[in-house]
């Protein structure tokens, strides 16, 4: 079909996790703090852009939990510092629908179990400073900035050890 977007696929996200933190609120769906203890960003073989690197000190995803309980609203910040030395500031929003086995690995409840693609998505919007979602002076990542990029993803458990998030990005073209 003409002109619909099409997914190019650029790089692969997994983000180990701490258990939340919970600060409520009096006029809002209690707010959840994971921090984001380490990472790393690799490019698939044919991405359109060569970003590959690991996180750097403590990122957070600030979550809220829908009024229902069935999805969890996302919103991450961290920092990847490339192989080639450059430092990239990430961030990106998205839905995650909360299911028994996503429930069992958040409150470390579950056995080992990864959970099937499809049921959390984010969108990132590279953005210069003044728009505020990825900011980089390195000109040979410009194209995070001038990109949309959205990825589907999941979770990573192994019994006694930190949930990894791991999710497919892709670059959105027509």
């Amino acid at each position: 079909m003409a002109n619909f977007p099409r997914l190019q696929p650029a790089f692969t996200i997994q983000v180990k996790i701490d258990p939340p933190t919970a600060v409520d609120s009096a006029s809002r769906n209690k707010l959840m703090v994971v921090p984001m203890t380490s990472g790393t960003v690799k490019s698939e073989a044919d991405s359109p852009l060569a970003f590959n690197g690991e996180f750097t000190g403590t990122g957070n995803d600030y979550i809220r939990m829908d009024p229902d309980g069935k999805r969890m609203r996302l919103d991450a910040h961290g920092v990847i510092q490339t192989v080639d030395g450059s430092s990239v500031y990430l961030n990106y929003t998205g839905i995650v629908e909360m299911t028994p086995e996503l429930a069992g690995i958040l409150s470390d409840e579950s056995e080992s179990v990864t959970t099937p693609f499809g049921k959390s998505f984010i969108h990132v919007t590279f953005q210069s400073l003044v728009g505020g979602k990825i900011q980089t002076g390195d000109a040979k990542y410009a194209e995070l900035e001038n990109r949309v990029w959205v990825g589907a993803g999941h979770f990573i458990y192994e019994k006694g050890q930190q949930p990894i998030v791991e999710y497919k990005v892709s670059k959105v073209g027509v």
